[in-house]
């Protein structure tokens, strides 16, 4: 199994910016497609973006589509987060997560198909 640590998060202004990362470590990080989501106090855990085992085909929420980046370093076992022009509605916890199932566009926005998680980096972005 692999096991996930979040870092990146804290206070930023609305339109401003910040790179979350999630380091890997047991397993082969390459073995894994990856995926963030994020929590928001009251509300449900939602996806926000996904991708392949060695980077291709990324998947994003319309809600942070062509805002946020995410993208992965094999090499340094990392997962990436770019997230530019803030908005006060994507302050959450954002949680990194990891599959060796296959993901897909018709998979990946959903929670069961992640078999591992990390605890989570608080993002708030003040209006």
């Amino acid at each position: 199994q692999v096991q996930l640590v979040e870092s990146g998060g804290g206070l930023v202004q609305a339109g401003g910016s910040l790179r979350l990362s999630c380091v890997g470590s047991g397993r082969t990080f390459s073995d894994y497609n990856m995926g963030w989501f994020r929590q928001a106090p009251g509300k449900e855990r939602e996806f926000v973006a996904a991708i392949a085992l060695f980077g291709g085909s990324p998947y994003y929420a319309d809600s942070v589509k062509g805002r946020f980046t995410i993208s992965r370093d094999n090499a340094k076992n990392t997962l990436y987060l770019q997230m530019n022009s803030l908005k006060s509605e994507d302050t959450a916890v954002y949680y990194c997560a990891a599959t060796s199932r296959p993901l897909y566009s018709g998979n990946s926005h959903y929670i069961a198909a992640y078999e591992y998680w990390g605890q989570g980096t608080q993002v708030s972005v003040s209006s």
